[in-house]
């Protein structure tokens, strides 16, 4: 899909010019064609999507982070060396900010220029625009979630207004989430599922409204308990409204982005691993030798088992031998496989951690806990009786005395084709116990704790650089967000 956004959307971050006075400066005289709010939206979503599910070493290396994967070839990424001539910082903060970002704000200027059909009445075009306004809004918020939970202060107030700011200030964390909140809030007394949103162009959920309350408090609900260590009142407030609102807990609601079976709209991780013809990713020990332990069922999914039917994890660091380690599972393979934004699993797990956290919820902790392990199962087509025997087993029964190791563990291994949400999960509960032997000096040693500003921010935006890095303690792989205080 062809990438379509405005040279606008990019300059904010990215463009070292100053602002040009001339009142045609911004107009592209060579423009073909006015570019409808529904394309731009579909191809924001897209560009979310691929960016949250490859594997390309170029981009997103969350699945080296959680011993998920284990490279090949490229020995530096899974060492989380981010400098060097892959920028990984710099590839997924211009992802986010240029082709998801940029792509919701030009979709939102095509919505504000639309006209009313003839046909529908002015009330029914009022809520159908504004639930329009609504969901962009929701991705929006999403993402910016994003940018904060892999950098820290991100650009936020002051983003995506290039024509008036060029080198933006960065917002603080704690403030940004706050808002994002806020936001919430506000969309869901705007959205309206008695009314219609977009007729097409939402990949997501077609334009169900429905869909997209369900989303909103979902991700409410994501942002609340991320916040349930370092602003408890708040943390239990927003999960309570969200999960009594409503959220996603059957995979029937889950968020999917549907890829096409042809290129360039097929699966990313297809793309990275079959239509590529290269042989640069395994399973890593990590993973593997957890789920051989436990006799986890989704092994046949999540791993290519070697000749004598076991599986076999490499090491995350090390440039290891493909034909001597098992390989991404045939069930993540297929071209056309989904994207998952949110799942059944996630959204159990939180609420899980919830109950065990003292909320009123609906459910007792234990109840979540085996409906996220019951989801993730269900999703990669377990069999009920499997199902029963697993959530059965010593090391996997739920433990009120060590709920943060379980929900931890479990969501680990669940989240195994998610690797950001694993990110989280890890660095707010402090499970599983990761290890990173072979990582970079600069990670210390350890499992990154987030990413670094991109290298072009330091030398574009210095001073808006600087301020941000010390007031997060450090441009550091090892400085801690700021709702991960354990």
């Amino acid at each position: 899909m062809k990438k379509i956004f405005s040279i606008l959307t990019i300059g904010s971050l990215f463009l070292t010019s100053c602002v040009n006075g001339d009142e045609d400066f911004n107009n592209n005289q060579s423009q073909p064609y006015v570019v409808s709010a529904e394309v731009l939206f579909t191809n924001a979503q897209k560009e979310l999507t691929d960016q949250m599910i490859t594997p390309s070493v170029n981009l997103n290396v969350f699945r080296f982070m959680q011993h998920y994967l284990a490279s090949t070839t490229y020995r530096n990424d899974a060492r989380f060396i981010f400098t060097g001539t892959r920028r990984v910082p710099d590839n997924m903060w211009l992802a986010l900010y240029t082709d998801v970002l940029g792509n919701l704000d030009e979709a939102k200027k095509g919505i504000a220029k639309e006209t009313k059909p003839t046909a529908m009445t002015e009330q029914v075009w009022q809520k159908q625009q504004a639930n329009k306004l609504a969901i962009v809004n929701l991705v929006e918020i999403y993402t910016y979630q994003v940018l904060v939970d892999s950098f820290g202060n991100v650009p936020y107030s002051q983003a995506l207004k290039p024509e008036t700011i060029v080198l933006p200030k960065y917002d603080d964390a704690k403030t940004i989430y706050e808002d994002l909140v806020s936001r919430l809030n506000v969309i869901l007394s705007t959205l309206d599922s008695g009314y219609p949103s977009f007729t097409s162009g939402d990949n997501f959920y077609n334009g169900n409204v429905s869909g997209w309350i369900t989303f909103a408090n979902s991700l409410k609900l994501k942002i609340g308990i991320n916040l349930a260590d370092v602003n408890p009142t708040l943390a239990k407030q927003t999960v309570e409204s969200a999960a009594n609102a409503g959220v996603i807990t059957a995979n029937s609601g889950n968020t999917l982005f549907q890829y096409d079976s042809t290129s360039p709209n097929f699966n990313r991780i297809y793309a990275e691993v079959i239509a590529s013809g290269r042989q640069d990713f395994i399973a890593e020990e990590g993973i593997v030798n957890s789920m051989n332990s436990l006799n986890d069922p989704r092994r046949a999914s999540y791993f290519e088992a070697m000749s004598d039917g076991t599986y076999v994890g490499g090491v995350v660091g090390l440039a290891n031998i493909y034909d001597e380690n098992s390989s991404i599972g045939e069930g993540l393979l297929s071209p056309n496989e989904p994207g998952v934004l949110f799942d059944a699993a996630e959204i159990n797990f939180y609420l899980a951690e919830g109950a065990a956290r003292g909320y009123s919820l609906a459910s007792p902790a234990q109840v979540y806990y085996e409906n996220a392990i019951r989801a993730s199962m269900q999703y990669w087509g377990i069999n009920s009786a499997d199902i029963a025997t697993y959530l059965t087993s010593p090391n996997v029964a739920y433990s009120a005395a060590n709920w943060k190791q379980r929900i931890g563990e479990q969501a680990w291994i669940a989240m195994y084709n998610r690797g950001f949400e694993s990110w989280n999960f890890y660095r707010r509960l402090d499970y599983p116990t990761l290890t990173a032997p072979n990582a970079t000096p600069a990670a210390d040693g350890k499992v990154p704790t987030r990413l670094t500003y991109p290298i072009n921010e330091q030398t574009v935006n210095g001073a808006n650089w600087t301020s941000a890095s010390s007031a997060i303690g450090g441009d550091k792989l090892t400085t801690k967000l700021f709702w991960d205080i354990n």
